[in-house]
């Protein structure tokens, strides 16, 4: 049995296993989470090394602080859980209608907290969040055509030289991270 974190659930359902406890968290009463919270505001009201899993989908480019974000989701995660974080692509046409964004993703934004790339150890004061990215995907909801699929398909498979030499021609829409908490 799993204990899972929805963050910014939102009217979104979220699938699991019949075994699982779910709990969502939104700010808006009128959704229907079970906790009521600002995650703009720390502590989150979770224990230590409570979840199994956390999950926050279009939520990170809305709050103010990820840093601070990046170390409660480490604190109140288990080790080894598995973290689910999808974003809005900053190439995305998307990223920038919402005034509510306020955050842009690249590819390797949140390498700044992965205990093996060179921004955590040359760069990050943050040495309290650690987590292990395992696969880092685009996700193409809007347009199914041939062409945005082989696109895609080569995007995933090599990230930093699409986003260097093509995003700006084919931007790609949402980019899901899958991190694992390192303690």
């Amino acid at each position: 049995m799993s204990k899972i974190l929805v963050l910014g659930c939102g009217k979104k359902g979220f699938e699991s296993k019949d075994s699982d406890t779910v709990i969502t968290v939104d700010i808006n009463p009128n959704v229907g989470a079970d906790v009521i919270h600002d995650l703009d505001q720390f502590p989150y009201p979770f224990q230590d090394n409570e979840f199994d899993q956390i999950h926050l989908d279009n939520v990170l480019e809305h709050l103010t602080d990820i840093i601070a974000v990046m170390e409660e989701l480490h604190r109140i995660s288990k080790p080894n859980s598995k973290i689910t974080i999808i974003v809005p692509y900053f190439r995305s046409i998307w990223a920038h209608l919402d005034p509510t964004h306020k955050h842009f993703f690249t590819v390797d934004t949140l390498s700044y907290f992965d205990v093996d790339h060179m921004y955590h150890h040359r760069y990050a004061y943050s040495l309290t969040a650690k987590f292990k990215i395992h696969k880092k995907a685009f996700n193409e909801n809007i347009d199914k055509s041939w062409f945005r699929h082989i696109m895609l398909v080569w995007a995933n498979k090599w990230p930093n030289f699409y986003e260097s030499n093509f995003s700006h021609l084919y931007p790609m829409e949402d980019l899901t991270y899958h991190l694992e908490t390192v303690k």
